[in-house]
């Protein structure tokens, strides 16, 4: 199994997990951490297989939401895993988001080659953690399937014609 905190040098690993950090006062530096590792292994793995209808759980969506309010940060690492991963938010709905999605997405992502940090995987009314991301997602329309997504096109030469 390969750690998909590899996929951040040290500086964006700390600055994504200060923002994680920032949106949930009183959190441990460590379980922020591994909330963005999980993070990362899942977009990795939407990288890896850009069809498969598969979802975060809140807590690790919570990473997500921190990786992508780095923009750039969060463009080029989805141009290295193989595309852009568009982010399809609804609102939590526990009956929405069920034991199975996790269960597909967390064996994918083994699959992957990544480890699960099975505390952090869990459906909504059973979260082990709490953190501020108030959205869930649920296949199809909301992560999955994934892609493929191109990145965006170059800007037009005059934008205001």
């Amino acid at each position: 199994m390969s750690s998909a905190r590899a996929l951040l040098t040290d500086p964006q690993f700390n600055d994504v997990r200060a923002t994680i950090l920032d949106n949930n006062p009183g959190m441990e530096p460590d379980l922020a951490g591994r909330i963005l590792e999980q993070a990362l292994a899942f977009l990795a793995t939407c990288g890896r297989y850009r069809t498969a209808s598969i979802s975060p759980s809140r807590v690790v969506d919570e990473g997500w939401h921190a990786l992508i309010l780095h923009t750039k940060l969060y463009a080029d690492l989805c141009a290295t895993l193989g595309g852009f991963v568009h982010h399809f938010p609804e609102r939590p709905d526990p009956l929405r988001q069920t034991q199975q999605i996790i269960d597909r997405t967390t064996a994918l992502i083994t699959q992957a080659g990544y480890t699960i940090d099975a505390e952090l995987w869990h459906i909504p009314t059973e979260e082990l953690v709490s953190v501020a991301a108030d959205c869930g997602h649920t296949p199809p329309g909301g992560c999955g399937p994934i892609g493929p997504n191109p990145s965006p096109g170059p800007m037009p030469k005059n934008p205001g014609q």
